[in-house]
């Protein structure tokens, strides 16, 4: 007798080289088979955002030591996702078939594809009652990073935050986290966003292209530039005495983890701060941004959506630097 072996096909958007858009074509591959502790999930949706713009140009060069020398290791980018659980392992116990959830995974990545494999103790959680698989699709990525710059705040509450760039994945989500947390914060804006950043909640919003913020902003204890487009030199003409620096970049000619590097010195002379965090991808991070979630404290924001067809489409926009919170990618 023969034995036939069914092998399940998916449609998954991959880029075998690393270079631009071009690269990514639409391909059919094995579905993933899972282990003990993983469960499998049936992707709705993803992103393109700044760690796969990053991944998929291997800029910087360090990356490919991660994803590979030579090629990509992963089978697809997109490291966000949300869907629905298929399958689970033998050892799962956080989750069941038919939960929708929604993760973050800059190692494996695989959003880009229409299944995706993950253990259940890595970055990834229920969506909250409530909140859409398209919102919670975005939750991570951006609000993710922002979380591991506010562990670095002072801790008292009694600050002057200045954001530059809420119009970022990570701006956006800092500014709506600092004010959920009862800080006052001050951020910048495009010209067309002034009215989209003022409904976060910020305190006040300066128009980066028609105002000075070294003169339009307060004294801040703290200035997070959460697209790396400032410089310590710029945000000194804003910090009070003792504030602190932080940068969401390398900056230039990665300076910024070279002054967090040699802050103890730097501080003789300036008596600031300068702070660089190196984020974790961790369950931890995806369950609290749930709960910010689920209260309202947090809602994504989503520029545009393409279906998966049009991602190389998606990565030429978001290359284009003019995205707004997030660029959605609809899989299934």
């Amino acid at each position: 007798m023969v034995a036939f072996v069914i092998i399940r096909i998916m449609k998954v958007a991959s880029n075998k080289t690393y270079g631009d858009s071009s690269v990514i074509k639409i391909v059919d591959l094995p579905l993933p088979t899972i282990s003990d502790d993983q469960i499998l999930i049936k992707v709705h949706f993803s992103s393109v955002n700044r760690t796969d713009e990053g991944f998929l140009h291997a800029s910087p060069f360090v990356t490919r030591f991660f994803t590979g020398l030579f090629k990509p290791k992963y089978l697809s980018l997109g490291c966000e996702f949300s869907g629905v659980v298929t399958e689970v392992g033998d050892d799962v116990k956080y989750f069941k078939i038919g939960d929708m959830v929604f993760g973050f995974d800059d190692t494996d990545f695989g959003g880009y594809a229409e299944y995706k494999a993950i253990a259940q103790e890595k970055a990834v959680a229920k969506v909250p009652v409530g909140v859409s698989l398209k919102q919670a699709a975005v939750a991570l990525e951006g609000a993710h990073y922002a979380l591991f710059y506010l562990y670095a705040l002072p801790k008292t509450k009694n600050l002057k935050i200045f954001v530059n760039g809420a119009t970022g994945a990570i701006g956006s989500a800092a500014v709506q986290i600092l004010k959920a947390e009862g800080y006052y914060v001050e951020a910048s804006s495009t010209t067309e966003q002034i009215d989209n950043i003022k409904q976060l909640g910020v305190d006040k919003v300066i128009d980066w292209q028609q105002e000075n913020i070294s003169v339009e902003a307060s004294k801040c204890d703290v200035y997070f530039d959460a697209v790396g487009k400032s410089s310590y030199k710029e945000a000194r003409k804003i910090l009070k005495s003792g504030g602190m620096y932080m940068s969401s970049e390398l900056g230039k000619f990665g300076q910024n983890p070279l002054l967090a590097l040699i802050n103890p010195i730097q501080k003789l002379f300036t008596k600031n701060n300068v702070k660089f965090p190196v984020p974790k991808t961790r369950k931890k991070e995806a369950t609290v941004i749930a709960e910010y979630l689920a209260s309202g404290d947090f809602t994504p924001l989503i520029d545009r959506e393409y279906k998966i067809e049009d991602v190389q489409a998606a990565f030429d926009y978001v290359e284009t630097g003019k995205k707004v919170g997030n660029v959605l990618i609809k899989i299934n």
